[in-house]
This record gives C-alpha cells, sequence and structure tokens, in this order.
C-alpha cells in the first residue's frame, strides 16, 4: 500500500467511525471513553486507534508508542503482532522573511534568502500527512510496566480537583466564584464579558467540581471569537452543539481521573445526534463552507478535535493518573515499575487504581 494508499484508507475509516457515531449517542460515548485513556493523542487518531484494536477483537489501546521507542524502554513487539496506524504530519523546517515591499514569505531552510529581505527566524511548518505505525503495550513484551489506565474508578480528592481545574480556569484568565447570585440561579455560567466562571454555592462540592469542569469547556471552546463555536450555537445561554461540546469536555476530564459521569451526563449526550443534524442544516443555510465543516461527518470530527484539544489543555494542568496514551509521558511519571520495584522493593509515589500489568 502506497503512502497515500494509507492516508485515503485511514481517512475513509475514520469517516464511517464518525458517521456511526453520529447516529448513536452510545456510540459517541464510547469515543469519549478512549478520549480519556488516550488524551494526549487527537481526537482522529483516538478513533482509528480504537477501530483498528476492535477490529483485531483485543482490548482498547492503553499506552501506545513506535517500534523504536519500545526498544527504547526495553520492550519489543511480540512475533506476529502488526502495526496500528496513525496519522501524523509532515513538517518542514523554513525561513521566514520579509520581502522590502512588506509581504512575508516562506523559503526553505537552507535556501538564500531574497535580496533585501529581512530574516523574521524559522519555522516548523505541516507540508503534508503520512501514516505512522505504532503498536499499543499489549502487543509487546520486555521489561515490566505498570500501566495507570485513565478513567478507571478511583477514589478521587474532591478538594484536590477543584482546586486543579480552578488553576484551569486561571491559566486562561477566569476567576471562579462560587455564589448564591448565580445569573438564572443555574448551577454554572461562563460570563466571558467579565472574565469569571460561576458556581452555584447551593452545591456540595463533588457537584461544583463537575460543574466547574463542564464551564471550563465553554471557557476553552466557547469564547466570542470562536467562529465555530458560533456555528454550533454558541450563546450567553450556551445551547445546541456548543452544549454537548462543553458536557463531552466535562465527561472526558471527570472520567480520566476516575469519576465516571455516564448517567448524569446522558441527557446532554442523548441530544447529541438532533445537535449534528441541526448544526448541518444551519451550516447549509448559511452556506458556511470554506473553513467551516459543513457534513455530519465533518461537524463530528470537528467536534471530537475540539472536546480533544480542550480535555488535553485541562488535563495537562489537573495531572490525572495514567500517561494520556503515550509511552513518551512514562519518563517524565515516577508511576513506572521495574520489575523489582513492582514486586515491594520501592513504594509507589502516588497510588494508583486500575493498573494493567504488561509483563513478558
Amino acid at each position: 500500500m502506497t503512502p497515500e494508499e494509507r492516508i485515503a484508507a485511514l481517512t475513509g475509516g475514520l469517516h464511517r467511525i464518525l458517521e456511526k457515531a453520529v447516529e448513536s449517542p452510545s456510540h459517541w460515548q464510547v469515543l469519549l471513553d478512549a478520549s480519556a485513556t488516550l488524551w494526549r493523542y487527537s481526537g482522529g487518531n483516538i478513533a482509528l486507534l480504537m477501530m483498528q484494536m476492535a477490529q483485531r477483537g483485543t482490548d482498547e489501546p492503553t499506552l501506545v508508542a513506535g517500534y523504536k521507542e519500545w526498544a527504547r524502554q526495553g520492550r519489543t513487539v511480540s512475533r506476529g503482532e502488526h502495526a496500528l496506524w496513525v496519522i501524523a504530519p509532515r513538517t518542514a523546517r523554513v525561513q521566514q522573511v520579509t520581502l522590502p515591499d512588506g509581504t512575508r514569505q516562506r523559503v526553505p531552510a537552507r535556501e538564500q534568502m531574497p535580496p533585501g529581505a529581512v530574516d523574521d527566524g524559522k519555522k516548523t511548518v505541516i507540508t503534508g500527512w503520512r501514516g505512522q505505525a505504532v503498536f499499543d503495550v499489549s502487543q509487546t513484551q520486555g521489561t515490566p510496566l505498570l500501566v495507570p489506565r485513565g478513567g478507571a474508578a478511583a477514589d478521587v480528592d474532591a478538594s484536590e480537583l477543584w482546586r486543579s481545574l480552578a488553576a484551569a480556569a486561571s491559566r486562561h484568565g477566569f476567576d471562579v466564584e462560587v455564589t448564591d447570585a448565580q445569573y438564572g440561579l443555574t448551577s454554572g455560567f461562563t460570563d466571558f464579558a467579565g472574565h469569571r466562571v460561576q458556581v452555584g454555592a447551593w452545591l456540595g462540592l463533588e457537584e461544583r467540581t463537575v460543574v466547574l469542569a463542564h464551564e471550563l469547556g465553554h471557557v476553552l471552546l466557547h469564547g466570542p471569537d470562536d467562529e465555530i463555536g458560533r456555528l454550533y450555537d454558541s450563546s450567553a445561554d450556551h445551547r445546541g452543539l456548543a452544549e454537548v461540546e462543553a458536557e463531552s469536555v466535562a465527561y472526558t476530564v471527570l472520567r480520566a481521573h476516575g469519576i465516571d459521569r455516564g448517567p448524569q451526563s446522558a441527557t446532554y449526550l442523548a441530544g447529541w445526534a438532533d445537535a449534528v443534524s441541526e448544526a448541518e442544516n444551519d451550516a447549509m443555510a448559511h452556506h458556511a463552507g470554506g473553513k467551516l465543516p459543513g457534513s455530519r461527518a465533518d461537524i463530528a470530527k470537528s467536534v471530537l478535535g475540539r472536546v480533544t484539544a480542550a480535555s488535553k489543555g485541562i488535563l495537562e494542568i489537573t495531572h490525572p493518573p495514567g500517561f494520556g496514551g503515550k509511552i513518551s509521558a512514562v519518563d517524565a511519571d515516577p508511576r513506572v515499575y521495574t520489575a523489582a520495584s513492582f514486586m515491594g522493593v520501592e513504594k509507589p509515589a502516588r497510588s494508583v487504581d486500575g493498573p494493567v500489568m504488561a509483563g513478558p
């Protein structure tokens, strides 16, 4: 299979997954479950990894890396295992310059600059896409790894999670207020003009934490300058597909921390298919075109990409258990053990629920 054929096949598979997800809220929720474990990956690649593991009749992917990276970790791909494929960018290093007439231009990094041009520095740009072969930890053997499974049920310190979510809001320039003087007496409200998130004071700590996670979805996705968010009916009341996006972010973030909000999120997610259809009809009526997604599959792909990107932005601050699906996170995380330490020679730096032991 040529590289072009590989990309075409992966893209076609991704569209089939998304079409299926539009037809059923339960399939959308399955994608969110996988996102809670593989949150360091893009939404499209999460869907592709799930699809390929399901085709093999094996467990969902938990920790994924290329052949050489697994070797660096002291593990080898088991005999007879076939690669999983993800879509990765082709990149090139370019020189950015400003020409004498004021226009900007990019030239290959090693080429000579045009006469009179001003050097604006180098930049890496995406030039295309390629298929990249990876393997899940379950397809490898060698040095044992304790792999915390993101999304596994856990005893969660609600006060610690609240503080970390509030820190995420602060990182994006929003204050968090717990108040009885709430807009419309709703459980939560995001005020973009005042750069604040309000959470109802009548809620218990756990429910406040859930509401704050939902409002963070609005903070990251539905600002006044978000063109795609407007297509999804983002407004002061956060209706339409924008509300589904915010709840999907909350669901993913909380599940990554071991909190399953499936039943509580069902009301929001039940309207997923209708919200996609409304956004599709709206796009057609307004001739959105251009950079805005218009078809059902394109809208689903857009939403999944936006949700996973926002979730990643939050989880990089809140630090849930697990590695987000990428082996590169292992190096910086003390919760990775050799066989000796796993047997009790060393004590864990932090307790982890739901580990998966990958051994020889």
